[in-house]
């Protein structure tokens, strides 16, 4: 690989688009087919262009009319096209036409792959910049299962041609890898934006699986995704699988709950029960119709520094295990996770947090970047006829409780708190269970790790048991035996 030198400082240069479709196209066993639809044949196109392509592409089509889609990988239940779905159909259905009409007999060493994209480009009114659902299945010895490599980009180009250029350097990206990065997905993960920008395209959902990914835990590289700047959110189903946003968000009353969860306590599920019940009594929410969303920033992983990517499985794990939908992000502001809902939903959004955590939404600091300040991010932030629940402080010399009629903000601040509460944006939870409030997770943490008796009782039922099972947070069995 060409070495690109900086001042003192050598950098990897990313080999050129062309010279990854000729390196694939020189490989005398690696053969398949390419099945694009919606954004024209950009990908295959690379491999044509490069020559030495009659050796590697066995087929390349783009069924374009719905009808003769329909008539060739089956029709959808939801009638939809740019589906994971519809991906996984085109991916399977094509591998096993390669397997019927290409003897392995006479081709012993041929590594077949099917590549496939179902994408929807930009529309003319430029309202909806587009999205789709890209893939690759393939082997890389001729006698292994095959693996396979999913994933769903958002675009952010506003030129239909732009994002199909963005489409074919991505699929090239993405072939290229498969078969020469597979043995490190994390860096396979960021090749895939190799001669490409962030401002071009968004990945927000990967998935790898098959023989050569047995070990590859989903859940680290979506983490990858946020960390390397790829997307802004991730998301997890309560059986700890990838799940994408859009899937689970759309048009869904959204109420979300921030914290470290390090780990989760039963304070924290009090407030989401006690959040969920005030929140489905609103006006124009339905229970069955909403979405409760544990959200961990970003900036709550990091441990000296550095992401601690043991303890982010740890949280997520637990959370998932109670049933909840976890979603990591890269959001500092609040606002930020309610414009985020936004692109998704248009139906009534509510938080719910602690008296600690509204007392730095008041905080002026976190909105220096804006040019309106606070009063922009709070336009943004309320904007949705958003509420916010909080749940109320006890103090643990005094037993006084801290709620929305004696918090203490910034003086400044006082009179923009006060429109807000009685304008009914900021409701107190009730209902509380005071038997617990005195509950924190910074020192069930301690508690654990120094291995101090009865932190099992501050937490949900079963969580202690999956902490003891797996050693998490610093749990070490044999020192609490002692």
């Amino acid at each position: 690989m060409p070495i690109t030198i900086i001042g003192d400082k050598e950098f990897e240069s990313a080999p050129s688009i062309k010279s990854k479709a000729l390196r694939i196209n020189l490989n005398e066993n690696i053969y398949g087919t390419f099945a694009e639809i919606g954004a024209g044949q950009e990908t295959v196109r690379s491999f044509f262009r490069a020559g030495g392509a009659s050796g590697t592409i066995a087929k390349a089509m783009s069924a374009y009319d719905k009808d003769f889609s329909d008539a060739i990988y089956g029709i959808e239940d939801d009638r939809r096209y740019v589906t994971e779905a519809r991906l996984k159909k085109m991916l399977n259905y094509e591998i096993q036409l390669i397997e019927e009409r290409i003897s392995r007999k006479k081709h012993p060493n041929k590594l077949f792959f099917s590549y496939a994209n179902t994408v929807a480009t930009i529309d003319f009114a430029k309202k909806y910049k587009g999205h789709g659902w890209v893939g690759i299945r393939y082997q890389t010895t001729p006698e292994e299962d095959y693996n396979e490599i999913i994933l769903h980009v958002r675009f952010h180009e506003t030129d239909a041609k732009l994002q199909q250029m963005t489409l074919g350097t991505l699929g090239v990206n993405l072939i290229y890898g498969a078969y020469y990065k597979y043995d490190n997905p994390k860096k396979l993960l960021r090749y895939l934006y190799d001669h490409l920008d962030k401002d071009q395209i968004e990945i927000d959902t990967i998935n790898f699986s098959g023989p050569r990914f047995e070990k590859v835990d989903n859940r680290l590289m979506s983490l990858q995704l946020v960390k390397n700047g790829m997307t802004e959110a991730v998301m997890f189903g309560p059986d700890g699988n990838n799940v994408l946003p859009a899937r689970i968000l759309y048009k869904k009353n959204i109420l979300a709950l921030r914290g470290s969860f390090r780990p989760v306590t039963k304070v924290n599920m009090d407030i989401y029960e006690k959040a969920l019940d005030m929140f489905v009594r609103e006006n124009k929410v339905e229970k069955e119709n909403t979405e409760v969303i544990f959200e961990i920033t970003l900036s709550n992983l990091r441990a000296e520094g550095e992401i601690d990517e043991e303890d982010f499985m740890a949280r997520a794990q637990l959370l998932c295990s109670l049933g909840q939908t976890v979603m990591i992000s890269n959001f500092q502001q609040y606002y930020r996770v309610v414009e985020y809902f936004s692109n998704y939903t248009k139906a009534r959004m509510a938080l719910a947090m602690g008296v600690n955590n509204l007392v730095e939404i008041f905080d002026e600091k976190y909105y220096r970047h804006l040019s309106g300040g606070i009063l922009e991010a709070f336009g943004k932030l309320f904007f949705k006829d958003l509420k916010v629940y909080m749940y109320p402080l006890k103090d643990h010399a005094t037993g006084d409780l801290t709620n929305s009629d004696n918090l203490k903000v910034h003086p400044r601040m006082k009179e923009l708190y006060k429109f807000f509460k009685y304008n009914g944006k900021l409701q107190d939870i009730t209902g509380y269970d005071e038997n617990i409030m005195s509950i924190y997770s910074r020192e069930v943490l301690q508690y654990i790790q120094e291995g101090k008796p009865g932190w099992e009782a501050l937490l949900p039922e079963g969580v202690a048991d999956i902490i003891k099972d797996n050693e998490l947070f610093g749990y070490k069995a044999l020192e609490e035996s002692i």
